[in-house]
């Protein structure tokens, strides 16, 4: 850690190395206390810059900057010269802080991401019952669109069980234009079913729906937070192909304040969905998109997806003309 003070004159620099507990960053508070700095610049690590920024929010004025946008000549990589070099960017004021949200925004930012990762375990779920299946010999999925809708679940927990099932019980089993199909249905399920198969689904099937539940308590917490903020969901929610769950990702995201971004283009440039300007001697070289944020990165592609096949708004109308020319 430096500390540098008297801005309109020679600079003061002090160095001293504290630990990461917490006792030993409240530490760090009372020496940044004692030498009266308010103003504090780190590094974006990982994780790791977090238990220090928990600890100085409230006394200090923070700045988290880029490890891009700092780097020092080469040659001169160590930590505290790492310290020194950022604090003296500080001090002339050359560096541009990342957007960090305020605490509720930033546990709402965890549920959201968390329930994503929950949603995408479930397809993997589902995806590994469907191959045993197929490894069994079982052709479910011909006749069955939706093998885990009511009707498909209810045939998963009869292969579970070891059930013989006969046209009569099929049929009391499905539901809707399934009924119709009860004897292509029977010749679906004689496969190769062994005392495995079964088993593995079982486990497959537990863990789908503890899935399943944890998603639902996920949901609750998420709609409990987003209450201060409901009239931003609802403007979000009137955008062709965002929904009320992508809404809530978007606002977790990029917070309900949007002055952090000055213009349209600050914000599609800090979540990276517009290309970057690569140009030398008047030649336009290769535009890689920057990284980003790959959460709000995902929502928004699903949810232009989904825009694109609404019918008479501007942005499938855009689409389709890009398509001609572009390829889906």
């Amino acid at each position: 850690m430096c500390a540098e003070r008297s801005l309109g004159q020679e600079a003061k620099k002090e160095v001293k190395t504290f630990g990461t507990t917490t006792t030993e960053l409240l530490q760090l508070l009372d020496w940044l206390t004692e030498c009266e700095c308010v103003e504090v610049a780190m590094e974006s690590t990982g994780v790791y810059w977090k238990p220090i920024w928990n600890i100085l929010e409230d006394a200090c004025r923070l700045t988290l900057a880029n490890p891009a946008k700092i780097k020092n000549m080469p040659g001169k990589k160590t930590d505290v010269k790492d310290a020194v070099w950022i604090a003296q960017l500080h001090r002339c004021g050359l560096i541009e802080g990342s957007f960090v949200p305020d605490e509720k925004i930033r546990d709402l930012r965890d549920l959201t991401r968390y329930r994503r990762k929950l949603v995408q375990n479930c397809t993997q779920e589902k995806n590994r019952i469907h191959k045993i299946l197929q490894d069994a010999n079982i052709k479910l999925t011909t006749f069955v669109s939706d093998v885990f809708g009511v009707s498909g679940r209810a045939l998963l927990e009869s292969i579970v069980n070891g059930e013989v099932l006969e046209a009569e019980g099929l049929r009391k089993m499905v539901k809707t234009q399934l009924k119709n199909k009860v004897p292509q249905l029977i010749e679906a399920l004689n496969g190769r079913l062994r005392l495995h198969h079964r088993r593995m689904i079982k486990r497959h099937l537990d863990h789908f729906r503890y899935l399943e539940k944890e998603i639902q308590d996920l949901e609750q917490e998420i709609d409990t937070l987003i209450q201060p903020h409901h009239q931003e969901i609802e403007l979000l929610d009137t955008i062709p192909g965002i929904s009320q769950d992508a809404a809530a990702s978007i606002l977790a995201e990029i917070g309900p304040d949007m002055s952090k971004f000055p213009t349209d283009a600050h914000l599609t440039s800090w979540i990276g969905v517009c290309p970057a300007n690569n140009e030398s001697a008047g030649k336009k070289k290769s535009k890689k998109k920057r990284r980003g944020n790959k959460g709000l990165k995902s929502v928004l592609c699903q949810a232009g997806w989904a825009a694109i096949k609404s019918k008479n708004t501007r942005i499938s109308s855009v689409y389709n003309r890009l398509l001609k020319r572009c390829g889906p």
